[in-house]
């Protein structure tokens, strides 16, 4: 699964699994059809809908010189009714 990076666990995240939606962090060269190929094949689930939405990076200084973190993209994958996904790993602080 080298598209997906992590599951993200937010109160919209949350209350979207009562919907059977699942939020998560991908890497922001993926593409929709990437990410649905590898959520139906590693997790033997039906994909209905995904919504995707480009974070930027947030700024962060290193002395006197400021940069950034990497911007990355945000999915929502809908399953059909009777599917779920198992708890994917949180990311490590």
């Amino acid at each position: 699964m080298d598209g997906i990076r992590y599951a993200v666990f937010t109160d919209k995240s949350i209350r979207l699994l009562g919907k059977n939606q699942y939020t998560s962090n991908v890497e922001s060269g993926s593409t929709r059809t990437e990410i649905k190929h590898w959520v139906e094949l590693f997790f033997c689930v039906k994909v209905i809908a995904m919504n995707s939405h480009r974070l930027r990076g947030k700024a962060r200084r290193m002395g006197p010189i400021m940069g950034q973190t990497m911007h990355y993209r945000r999915m929502i994958i809908t399953l059909q009714p009777g599917y779920s996904i198992p708890p994917l790993r949180k990311k490590r602080t």
